[in-house]
């Protein structure tokens, strides 16, 4: 503590006031607290990564660890298990601490370990959100949207309770984490939070539903034999039926597991399916220049192009194809950083054909096509619950 500028006593320098509140609500505390951490990080060899700011990496030589802070909430990983033990060492002798060993639970996220692979799943938290809508006994559905039309502004008389309709889909955005088979209808339910109606609330139960019969499942992470990243972009244009924006939607494959996905409303109107589509090309590859910064600081650089796999043909001309310039004098400057990334062999835009993975971020699908995408997103059931069955 020091005493603040302004209110300094000359006569007494090392006098402060007394707190009648606790440091750890006030709010400078997040701050205060991080810079103190990140202070004794560097002190002890990590080093502070510029891609995430919560994220440490200690490298020297052949022992690498990596430290992921969150508020009071540590992840620390090595390549050894003394260069781990000695880093929680000095970590207790700074911090009271609480060594809770292997992962298992973290932010609401589950992690169930089977043979070599990894099952993230929020069971729990999804249970709780069925039980705050009081549809815990609800019957199930086998997709989260109807993929016969979309959302609108009107045509619906407004809910009752838009307070409930508001936190049951902010709680649904945090279970997109390990669930990204329902960030679109999430996305979309997402969008009338300032004045639902009840056909909007009606979507949202539908999600709920489509939870209630999933419950078991979650995200899948298996070792990597291969090193390469692969991207899947697409956009529908133009979804919304109010303001005629497109909705882009993109997934990221490390190997054959699923590590970012998004499904977005464009913030502009697109004047042809091609801008469309290069915009959600766009936002697809500013996801993965920032991945492959962030796999350099941590010592596993990519060393081969990114593949970025788009449905429409133009785009993909649009990308590698300067001349072009003149029939897309309405994008955005910055749109246009994909083809520098393609110049400097950081990404390959490839066309592939109109049905894929990226679709079930942009739309409502049918059941059988949903579900294929789904199981090709790694989404599945928890394997421990299969093989007690």
């Amino acid at each position: 503590m020091h005493q603040p500028l302004g209110f300094k006593d000359e006569t007494k320098p090392d006098h402060v006031c007394l707190l009648h509140k606790a440091l750890y609500g006030l709010k400078q505390a997040p701050r205060a607290w991080y810079q103190r951490f990140a202070t004794f990080a560097t002190r002890v060899g990590f080093k502070q990564s510029n891609c995430d700011s919560s994220l440490f990496v200690h490298h020297n030589r052949s022992d690498i660890a990596y430290l992921l802070l969150y508020v009071d909430d540590i992840l620390l990983t090595a390549s050894s298990s003394a260069l781990r033990d000695s880093i929680i060492a000095s970590l207790n002798v700074e911090f009271t601490m609480t060594d809770l060993r292997q992962l298992h639970y973290f932010l609401g996220i589950t992690i169930k370990y089977n043979k070599a692979n990894l099952f993230l799943q929020q069971k729990t938290y999804a249970m709780e959100i069925l039980q705050r809508a009081n549809m815990s006994e609800c019957n199930s559905c086998t997709t989260p949207a109807d993929a016969r039309g979309k959302l609108s502004d009107e045509g619906s008389p407004p809910m009752s309770d838009p307070t409930l309709y508001r936190s049951l889909a902010g709680a649904l955005q945090y279970l997109t984490f390990t669930r990204s088979d329902i960030a679109f209808a999430v996305q979309h339910v997402s969008l009338f939070m300032y004045a639902p109606l009840d056909s909007h609330y009606n979507a949202l139960k539908r999600i709920l539903r489509y939870i209630k019969g999933t419950l078991d499942h979650g995200l899948q992470l298996t070792p990597n034999t291969s090193h390469t990243l692969t991207a899947y972009s697409d956009a529908d244009w133009p979804g919304c039926p109010n303001t005629r924006q497109s909705t882009s939607g993109y997934c990221i494959f490390h190997g054959d597991n699923l590590i970012s996905w998004s499904s977005k409303r464009q913030q502009t109107v697109s004047r042809s399916s091609a801008e469309a589509e290069y915009r959600g090309v766009a936002n697809d590859v500013s996801e993965v220049t920032w991945i492959r910064n962030l796999m350099l600081e941590l010592y596993c650089p990519l060393r081969t192009a990114t593949i970025v796999y788009c449905d429409n043909v133009s785009a993909v001309y649009l990308s590698t194809n300067p001349v072009q310039h003149q029939r897309m004098k309405h994008v955005e400057i910055d749109t246009h950083f994909v083809r520098k990334r393609i110049a400097i062999g950081h990404v390959r835009v490839i066309h592939v054909p109109s049905s894929q993975y990226a679709d079930i971020f942009t739309k409502g699908l049918h059941s059988p096509l949903f579900l294929d995408f789904k199981s090709s997103l790694r989404v599945s059931k928890d394997p421990t619950s299969t093989a007690g069955e």
